[in-house]
C-alpha cells in the first residue's frame, strides 16, 4: 500500500478531519510562495518582502507597499486547485470539519468550503482606517498610489495580518478547537517555518497527523503519514463518497 491509498484508507475511516495549510496548497493556482526556489523571497526588490510585509513598513512607506502588494499579492485571476476543490468536497460529505490556512487568497471559499479560518486575514476584505468602510480586492487592484476611502479620505488598510501585528483572537481560538478535537490532521503544502501558526499543530491530539509538502518540515518525524508530493496531485487523487450528509 503506498502512501496516497494509506491517506485514502484514513480519509474513509474518519469524519473529523481538519485540514491546515499553507502557500503550497496555492502555487498550483499560479500563486507564489515565500520560501520555495521560484517564492518571493527569492525575487529582487528594493526591499525583502518580510521588510515590506510588515507594519512599520505599511505606515512608513505605504505607497512602496502598496505597489508590492498590488504586484505580488493580489492574484484576483487565480482559480481553486485540485486541493482546494477536493477539500471542499470532503466537506460537503461530512468528513472535514474545518480548513485552518495560512492563506489570503480566498481559494479555498471560491472552490466552495465554507467552515474556513483564515489565520492571517484575507486580501478580499480591506477597511478604511478612519471609518472602517468596506472595501473589496479589486477596487484595491484597480487604486493607485495609497488607497484612500470615498467616504472619509482615510487610508485603506488590507484585513491581512502584516509581520509585527498579533494574529485575530477568535480565529485563534476556533482554529486551536478544530484542531484539538480532529480524529486526523492533514497538514499541506506548509514548511511550518512561520509562527505562531505552525505552533497550533502541538494542540493535535487524535489519531493520525498526516503531512504532505514537497520540501522537508520540522515535523517530519512526528507524521504518522508523510507524503513527500505535489498537494494538488495527492488530494486529487483521494475519491470522495458521494453521499452528501
Amino acid at each position: 500500500m503506498n502512501e496516497t491509498e494509506k491517506l485514502q484508507e484514513l480519509i474513509d475511516r474518519y469524519d473529523n478531519i481538519v485540514f491546515f495549510g499553507g502557500a503550497g496548497v496555492s502555487t498550483e493556482s499560479g500563486i507564489l510562495d515565500f520560501r520555495s526556489v521560484d517564492g518571493l523571497y527569492h525575487q529582487k526588490y528594493d526591499y525583502p518582502p518580510e521588510t515590506i510585509l510588515s507594519h512599520t513598513f505599511f505606515m512608513r512607506k505605504p505607497e512602496e507597499f502598496y505597489r508590492f502588494y498590488r504586484d505580488k499579492m493580489l492574484a484576483l485571476d487565480a482559480r481553486p486547485n485540485a486541493a482546494h476543490k477536493k477539500l471542499a468536497e470532503l466537506e460537503a460529505c461530512g468528513k472535514l470539519r474545518a480548513v485552518v490556512t495560512q492563506n489570503i487568497d480566498g481559494l479555498h471559499q471560491a472552490a466552495g468550503s465554507h467552515t474556513v479560518y483564515e489565520l492571517h486575514g484575507s486580501v478580499h476584505r480591506n477597511y478604511c482606517m478612519k471609518c472602517r468602510k468596506f472595501y473589496d480586492a479589486r477596487y484595491m487592484l484597480e487604486s493607485v498610489g495609497v488607497p484612500k476611502c470615498e467616504k472619509c479620505g482615510g487610508i485603506i488598510k488590507p484585513d491581512v495580518v502584516l509581520y509585527e501585528e498579533g494574529l485575530d483572537d477568535g480565529i485563534m481560538y476556533s482554529s486551536i478547537r478544530a484542531i484539538s478535537e480532529a480524529q486526523v490532521l492533514i497538514v499541506g503544502g506548509t514548511s511550518l517555518a512561520v509562527y505562531p501558526a505552525a505552533g497550533l499543530l502541538r494542540y493535535f491530539n487524535g489519531d493520525a497527523l498526516v503531512l504532505i509538502n514537497k520540501g522537508a518540515t520540522p515535523m517530519d518525524q512526528k507524521a504518522d503519514l508523510l507524503i513527500q508530493q505535489p498537494i494538488g496531485q495527492v488530494l486529487g487523487s483521494i475519491k470522495v463518497n458521494e453521499h452528501v450528509r
